[in-house]
């Protein structure tokens, strides 16, 4: 077959676009049994990208740029040894205790009949604590979510940074015969739109209790679905597990699709869950009544922010005190905190 002179260079295109596809999987070193998705746009073409098939696991000594590095690409890392051993066992202890108060779910399709879940950890674990204050969890939240906006205020544009917060916290056990969890995203509680929104909400931590393989339930994730619009639908075909050793966690970003495995294991599994969601969002999980106020007072400082007790830049969350818009942390210094705002004994 005989093509026209001008034909040529769109071959070269092609075969130069391909050569170039080919170098950059190579150069961000994607196993080979790696495959592509496309991600549809606004646009009259569809913009390609990799999805790995598989977490990256980076050891506990990893630098926060090196896990924001892996997050940003894949939605979502594995962080090796999260915890010490005794931080581990201890961690073990408190969760095997509020979980005892709970009692198997009421419906298979999301919650699981065959799941235990306990929430209001900071008031009933004191590890929960040292989760959400490593240095690998808070310092990726910050740098994936403090992003600075541009705010006219009359003709000065000044940046704004937003508030992070202590979203929801939750422990997850998986017992034998529980079915798979359906594939969803985190970021559906506040209704997030992608890529509209153009930024992330939630960074979510899962904490491996025990161990997590795929034969007992580990957490299924679609490695770089974080990128996908809301047309696309997930499939279970496209997840992985997020098989890792207890003691382990896995960074992922709200808008990463996932969902506990099935458990087909003689025994349970366990995990321990929280967020950090961007602070001028509600918290999907109640922090003012789910930490008792006597609670919440010995509590590090900037965790009493994190559960809420804090104002923003533009002054999300103030209480009014003597016509002045005031964080709810300063109450906090008082011995009756509901006296403060003006709460009669007798009404409590």
């Amino acid at each position: 077959m005989k093509y026209k002179r001008s034909t040529w260079p769109v071959f070269t295109e092609i075969w130069q676009l391909i050569t170039c596809i080919l170098k950059l999987k190579k150069a961000l070193n994607i196993a080979p049994g790696a495959v592509f998705f496309k991600r549809p746009t606004h646009f009259f073409f569809h913009r390609f990208a990799f999805m790995p098939n598989q977490l990256t696991t980076l050891p506990g000594t990893a630098s926060v740029e090196e896990v924001v590095q892996v997050i940003e690409r894949d939605g979502g890392v594995v962080i090796a040894d999260f915890l010490d051993s005794a931080l581990l066992h201890k961690l073990q202890g408190e969760v095997e205790n509020a979980l005892t108060e709970s009692s198997f779910g009421q419906e298979d399709g999301f919650v699981g009949t065959s799941t235990r879940r306990a929430s209001r950890l900071f008031a009933r674990t004191k590890s929960i604590v040292d989760v959400a204050s490593h240095p690998l969890f808070v310092g990726a939240a910050r740098h994936i979510l403090q992003k600075p906006v541009g705010v006219w205020f009359g003709e000065e544009l000044k940046p704004v940074t937003p508030m992070i917060q202590v979203g929801m916290t939750q422990a997850i056990q998986v017992h034998p015969g529980q079915g798979k969890q359906p594939l969803h995203r985190d970021d559906t509680v506040f209704l997030w739109r992608h890529p509209e929104f153009g930024r992330e909400a939630r960074l979510q931590i899962m904490v491996a209790v025990t161990d997590f393989t795929e034969a007992n339930g580990a957490t299924r994730v679609i490695p770089g679905s974080h990128l996908w619009d809301d047309l696309r639908p997930p499939k279970q075909s496209e997840s992985v597990p997020a098989e890792m050793r207890a003691g382990s966690a896995a960074l992922f970003v709200g808008s990463l699709y996932h969902g506990a495995g099935m458990n087909d294991s003689d025994a349970p599994r366990t995990g321990v869950t929280m967020s950090f969601d961007l602070g001028h969002l509600r918290q999907e999980e109640n922090q003012y009544l789910s930490v008792p106020i006597n609670t919440l007072k010995i509590l590090p400082e900037e965790v009493q922010r994190w559960l809420g007790w804090e104002t923003g830049e533009t002054f999300i969350g103030y209480v009014e005190k003597n016509g002045k818009m005031t964080s709810p942390y300063l109450f906090l210094e008082s011995e009756d905190v509901l006296g403060e705002f003006g709460w009669p004994k007798e009404n409590r």
